[in-house]
């Protein structure tokens, strides 16, 4: 096995600790915690992919600014979070099942596929130049719709957010 692929495994395994720490966790701070970590290993994943704009782009929005924007929204919430213990008990078994069930699948599928593997990796060119002369071409409006509704989701968490109480 070559540095390559066993940091590649390191990266897979820092992506599914993470998931499985957000899934299974009961504290929700923990689980935000362990979001960043998933979204960091889904980014070293997108660097081997030769992905280097969705790369930065994952760093950037999602551990950056999501993770972010979740912990804050964990911290401001003013209301208790309960958690009913007879609800996580009865649908343990299932998820476990359907988890397993899952996996069962996913290695089957892994073992009877044909896996063509290049030895030498292709000259492949930054993809950030194209991304953007097409985000300010071809793609403007839907660029620009999407950035106004994003500020008035802000607006609105923000106004949710800093509204006062009835008593």
């Amino acid at each position: 096995m070559d540095l390559t692929t066993t940091i590649f495994y390191i990266f897979a395994f820092i992506t599914l600790a993470g998931a499985g720490v957000v899934v299974f966790s009961r504290n929700i701070v923990h689980a935000a915690f362990a979001l960043l970590f998933a979204f960091f290993g889904v980014t070293g994943i997108y660097v081997f992919l030769l992905a280097d704009f969705i790369a930065i782009t994952q760093l950037l929005i999602y551990v950056g600014g999501i993770t972010v924007l979740i912990l804050f929204g964990v911290m401001l919430t003013s209301h208790q979070l309960n958690v009913d213990a007879k609800t996580g008990t009865i649908q343990t078994l299932p998820a476990i099942l359907l988890a397993a069930g899952l996996g069962a699948c996913l290695i089957w599928v892994f073992r009877i596929t044909d896996w063509k593997v290049n030895p030498q990796l292709p000259a492949v060119e930054s993809t950030a130049p194209e991304i953007g002369k097409l985000l300010l071409t071809k793609y403007l409006l839907p660029f620009e719709i999407s950035s106004v509704v994003l500020l008035v989701a802000l607006i609105g968490a923000v106004m949710i957010a800093r509204r006062e109480k009835k008593e």
